[in-house]
């Protein structure tokens, strides 16, 4: 009973950022995201009869404490759906993705770790249920399962049973590129589960960020199938700067941004300026994504590249949903 797959991560044009329902990881509002060819993670799920615990590592290294707990706790729901409560796993995972930096390591990582763990554990799922049970892993790795743009809907029941992804438009739709701008790979002070928490609660921006949601959504939405890359652009970008606003409003205030962060963004705003179309987002980390078209990515590169404080740009393309190896 093994089974391996993978899964790319995403970056959220339209951003999650609040749940109403911590254990089932239910959001206060539906996101869209693009998943990217450029960040990955491959993981091998065996479930053995001999085994009295799961065993699990990433990148070679076995992990322990919080995280193996998170994913230990992810099988447990897997085993539970399967029936199969007192089968134990073991799981070795290689992750590309920079972890807890605001790359979306999770979105990769879980959508993966679902994937191969049903097929391993014999459930036959369509993607809206592997979506589904994934979501309770990670939020956002429930846009992963699939390739292109993608929407999570934040569903209505208590049971979370309507909150899943949805596909919007596949991976062939619109060659929109993205460039990721590593300014650091060490792990974040305010985790993105810590941070949603305070901002939920705490933040005097919170009521004003959701009531702007639903029109944001259905306009990108609209962008999209119109491969409309200006218009896309601006909405990926002022909603990425209203989320973040809400984690000054919180108590106490706090960011992801660091003076590296402030000084790609007004680098993308130059381009913009000097007529060449470009718009950045930021999801909870310090690093920035930045849209641009494929005419422009010699440019965009360079002048990402010249950034002092930039220790890599990554370009990524539309990427494909989660596969089986």
């Amino acid at each position: 009973m093994k089974a391996t797959a993978k899964a790319h991560t995403n970056i959220a044009l339209i951003k999650y950022w609040g749940k109403r329902n911590e254990p089932l990881i239910l959001p206060t509002n539906s996101s869209l995201s693009l998943t990217l060819d450029g960040f990955s993670t491959t993981t091998s799920v065996e479930f053995r009869e001999n085994l009295a615990n799961d065993h699990v590592t990433i990148n070679d290294e076995t992990i322990s404490g919080e995280s193996y707990r998170r994913v230990s706790g992810f099988l447990d729901l897997i085993r539970q759906t399967a029936g199969e409560k007192h089968l134990y796993a073991d799981v070795h995972s290689i992750n590309d993705v920079p972890t807890a930096a605001g790359f979306a390591s999770s979105a990769s990582g879980f959508a993966a770790l679902a994937a191969a763990a049903t097929k391993a554990i014999g459930l036959q799922l369509s993607d809206q249920e592997l979506s589904r049970i994934t979501r309770q892993g990670s939020g956002s790795a429930t846009r992963s399962i699939y390739g292109g743009f993608a929407q999570w809907q934040m569903g209505g029941r208590p049971d979370g049973s309507d909150s899943y992804a949805v596909p919007i438009a596949s991976q062939d739709h619109w060659d929109i590129r993205v460039a990721a701008v590593v300014l650091s790979d060490t792990r974040k002070n305010v985790s993105s589960r810590d941070g949603m928490r305070r901002t939920v609660e705490t933040s005097a921006f919170y009521d004003g960020w959701l009531g702007s949601l639903a029109d944001d959504l259905e306009q990108i939405k609209e962008a999209i199938m119109d491969r409309d890359f200006e218009k896309t652009g601006k909405i990926a970008e002022a909603n990425c700067l209203k989320m973040h606003a809400t984690t000054l409003g919180a108590n106490p205030p706090f960011t992801y941004w660091t003076d590296k962060t402030v000084a790609v963004m007004q680098t993308v705003q130059a381009m913009r300026a000097e007529g060449i179309p470009a718009f950045f987002t930021i999801d909870a980390g310090p690093n920035v994504k930045v849209l641009y078209l494929p005419e422009n990515e010699k440019t965009v590169e360079k002048t990402l590249r010249d950034i002092p404080g930039a220790e890599d740009v990554i370009l990524s393309k539309p990427g494909r949903g989660v596969s089986f190896l």
